[in-house]
């Protein structure tokens, strides 16, 4: 297996996690990043063994508006900082994956300085999309330009250009050399050029074993960039939508629906219930207890778990006016500290780390119904067989087993259940779960 068959991962949004300021203006580097240094032991205790974090490169605000690929972003500390959490997270068994942002740049990168300045003359003329130096743009400039979305401060990158392509394809190489990561996050990837992606399969694979790539896609047929050829992940946003969707409704057909959906590579993508641009679960979610269930899904079902930032201590938030992601992207705080949630993720995380049929095993469905879901996880001559329930009452169900077994252990409360026969009676709590552990008869 690779290293990201078994990946637990904690998501990280560094410029808001250590308060950044949100103008890169005053030139001073800032050695924030022995705080996000510090918090590996604590991500080992939590049960993650990788950690995406990002943006982390030179930009002017957001980090979505690089400036410099070659440059930490001086708010978070030097190049040598990063270095020093990379190492620091090596040592404690997590890999590093980092937010990648090629499908745009911002108006201080070098190469859109240089058009500015040259215009015509400049050789960065190709490196951008719907240049036209027959009008001006938006904001005076003596030429337009394709933006992201309309955002004038994010021009667009030309990928038919072959200079293009290579310099960033040099990037990613000078990243694994210099800080020795370990995967990219691939910003936008269902609007970035699908051949350079498949490029970048290819030539990260040549630079280190391993290398892991997972794309930014919200809308789309997954399989269509995650194959062989060209991304080993993408953002499960289907299921995110699905989970939280079906909790509330109390339709649980609806995540088991998508999950079937996907299930040729769910196992794969990136699954999660919140991130930076989507507001936290905690609020949601229309009744608080089912935080529980719905981590419990996210950590038994096939795909990548991925905890973000404070998730873990049940923080809310939601987008501010006119979509200001700041409320989603928090300084974490001395006053947010571990607590009972915390400790329930944290053995989320070490049921799936010991268990492999939760990290590659087949899914069968067992029992589906408005408000109760069962399904297992099988591997070789074991299971894991899950039941979650948002009924407002404990539910008595009557599960058939998916083998013959011989022992069965519910590895929250860690004791053995009575088996009879080729069912099992479980007591599923109201807004809760049950995780059982199920050997077979040979095993």
């Amino acid at each position: 297996m690779a290293w990201y068959d078994s990946a637990i991962f904690y998501h990280i949004y560094p410029l808001g996690m250590v308060g950044a300021e949100k103008r890169n203006d005053s030139g001073a580097i800032r050695r924030r990043f022995s705080e996000l240094t510090a918090c590996i032991p604590y991500l080992k205790v939590l049960g993650c063994n990788a950690v995406y974090i990002g943006p982390i490169f030179e930009s002017s605000s957001h980090g979505y508006d690089s400036r410099d690929y070659k440059q930490i972003d001086r708010r978070l500390g030097s190049n040598e900082d990063f270095c020093g959490f990379v190492e620091m997270a090596h040592k404690c068994g997590i890999r590093v994956v980092v937010d990648t942002v090629f499908n745009h740049t911002g108006r201080e990168f070098f190469a859109f300085q240089d058009l500015l300045s040259k215009g015509e003359e400049s050789p960065y003329r190709d490196w951008y999309k719907g240049v036209n130096f027959g009008q001006r743009s938006p904001l005076g400039d003596p030429f337009s330009y394709s933006a992201w979305h309309g955002v004038n401060e994010l021009p667009e990158l030309n990928f038919n250009c072959e200079e293009l392509r290579k310099y960033l394809v040099e990037i990613v190489r000078f990243w694994v050399k210099e800080f020795d990561i370990d995967g990219l996050r691939l910003d936008c990837a269902d609007v970035l050029d699908l051949h350079f992606q498949k490029s970048l399969r290819y030539f990260t694979n040549e630079m280190k074993p391993e290398f892991w790539l997972m794309g930014e896609v919200i809308h789309g047929e997954y399989q269509r960039w995650v194959n062989p050829e060209t991304l080993h992940s993408v953002t499960n946003y289907e299921l995110h939508k699905s989970l939280y969707s079906g909790f509330n409704t109390r339709n649980l057909f609806e995540p088991a629906h998508n999950l079937n959906r996907n299930i040729q590579i769910a196992g794969e993508l990136y699954t999660f219930l919140e991130n930076h641009d989507v507001d936290r679960i905690a609020s949601k979610l229309d009744r608080r207890e089912d935080l529980y269930p719905c981590y419990a899904a996210l950590f038994t079902l096939p795909g990548k778990p991925s905890i973000y930032y404070g998730g873990e201590f049940a923080l809310e938030g939601r987008k501010g006016k006119d979509g200001d992601d700041a409320p989603l992207r928090p300084r974490i705080t001395e006053e947010m500290k571990p607590n009972e949630f915390t400790s329930y993720l944290a053995k989320l995380s070490e049921i799936h780390g010991r268990n492999s049929e939760l990290q590659s095993g087949a899914y069968r469905e067992i029992l589906l119904q408005n408000r109760h879901w069962a399904y297992a996880r099988m591997e070789g001559n074991g299971a894991v067989l899950i039941a979650l329930s948002c009924d407002d009452s404990p539910a008595e169900l009557s599960l058939k087993l998916p083998l013959k077994a011989e022992l069965a252990i519910d590895l929250l409360l860690e004791e053995e259940l009575p088996l009879s026969g080729d069912r099992l009676q479980l007591l599923v709590p109201a807004h809760g779960e049950r995780i059982i552990k199920l050997k077979g008869a040979n095993g």
